[in-house]
């Protein structure tokens, strides 16, 4: 996945979920956040961002914040970026295979699926999550409680016991990383969904990426950590 018109900014502070203010060349400029997360370990004041400039004349905004670095570390918060770099994996046989046929957007019992192929004359799903949270080189999903999330995880295994193959997808917007574990903390009934889904037989795939002010691509697997804390 690749960027175009992309410039270096600082972050100032971010009003709503939707905007944020920045500095841009000296001035304050009003940007778009492509990311509805929290997001507040990332978005500090002063830290360097990335904006992509928009050549729509009638957009409110002319930018979008696109990425952030924590550190030496830059992070992709574009909430569209996981589905996109996934979806150009999986045409690429990134898991084994070259699906014969891909659905984006697939409506499956009382859930939205971001993915449906099929390999062999099977029925797969994919939900796919972007992880923009990391600590110590530990990155966890989610950042919030998110009941959408745990829905999804019960309507993979629900497929999963009709016969499709379905698969949790974590697309790690950075790395490198140590390893991928649920959020406890955050949520953690979205902890438990998980790790009975993959008891269950849903597949779990941590995956990162590299990333670059020009966009980025998915890079290989981490392990995926998920055992209940006591």
């Amino acid at each position: 996945m690749n960027y175009e018109n992309i410039v270096e900014a600082r972050f100032i502070d971010r009003p709503n979920r939707f905007i944020a203010h920045v500095e841009l060349g000296g001035q304050p400029v009003v940007c778009h956040v492509k990311n509805t997360g929290r997001c507040r370990e990332l978005l500090v004041p002063g830290a360097k961002v990335l904006l992509q400039a928009s050549d729509n004349p009638r957009r409110k905004t002319a930018y979008d914040l696109v990425a952030v670095w924590k550190g030496r570390r830059l992070i992709n918060m574009d909430a569209a970026a996981p589905n996109a770099v996934f979806g150009q994996w999986l045409r690429k046989g990134g898991l084994g295979f070259v699906p014969e046929l891909i659905k984006p957007e697939y409506t499956h019992g009382d859930s939205r699926f971001d993915f449906y192929f099929e390999h062999e004359g099977r029925p797969c799903l994919a939900e796919v999550k972007g992880v923009t949270l990391e600590e110590d080189g530990i990155v966890r999903f989610p950042d919030a409680p998110t009941l959408r999330g745990v829905k999804h995880l019960h309507g993979l295994r629900a497929a999963l016991a009709e016969g499709f193959r379905c698969y949790a997808v974590f697309v790690i917007q950075m790395r490198p990383v140590k390893h991928f574990e649920p959020a406890w903390d955050k949520h953690h009934d979205f902890g438990l969904a998980l790790a009975e889904a993959a008891a269950a037989g849903v597949e779990v795939l941590a995956l990162d990426c590299d990333v670059s002010p020009g966009g980025l691509r998915i890079a290989g697997s981490v392990p995926a950590v998920l055992t209940v804390p006591e």
